[in-house]
């Protein structure tokens, strides 16, 4: 059993954190909102009340984690904000892993946010992975079929999975 790590638990990451836990995985769900707390309790994951724009928040998230999912392909906010998500934020995120029990990394690479973003974000996580040796998978999955989305998540996360044993 792993713990699985999964920041932006919102609709689809529920849906992977329950499909994590059928697999008996323990499964850590960020939320920026402390009243989303209980529906992401309610898929069977522990919730974290943390913000991806205040890395400091997400720290002890880590704590005991094997994989980490970036699931912002499909964030909201300014253009600034989905910038930073993107690139410096998920950089210092990167880097606080290093010392960690991490040892893979998904990165949502398809969604809403701009396909340029996405694409910078998906070299940043390769940059940093190749660098600390953390193995990485893209999830390019279309967001709009949860179902499908879902059952790739699931997939990326078992093939890291694989490489962590």
């Amino acid at each position: 059993m792993a713990r699985v790590l999964i920041v932006g638990c919102g609709c689809r990451g529920r849906l992977l954190a329950r499909a994590l836990r059928e697999r008996g995985h323990a499964v850590r769900g960020t939320t920026r909102d402390p009243s989303r707390a209980a529906e992401i309790e309610a898929a069977g994951a522990e919730a974290w009340v943390g913000d991806p724009d205040r890395i400091g928040t997400l720290t002890y998230a880590l704590d005991g984690v094997t994989i980490l999912c970036w699931l912002m392909g499909s964030a909201r906010g300014s253009d600034e904000q989905l910038a930073a998500l993107h690139g410096t934020r998920l950089q210092m995120l990167l880097e606080r892993t290093i010392d960690t029990t991490v040892r893979g990394l998904v990165y949502e690479a398809a969604g809403s946010v701009d396909p340029a973003l996405l694409d910078a974000g998906a070299e940043t996580v390769r940059a940093a992975c190749t660098k600390s040796e953390i193995p990485n998978a893209l999830l390019d999955a279309d967001p709009d079929d949860a179902e499908a989305w879902r059952d790739r998540a699931l997939a990326r996360v078992e093939e890291l999975l694989a490489f962590a044993r």
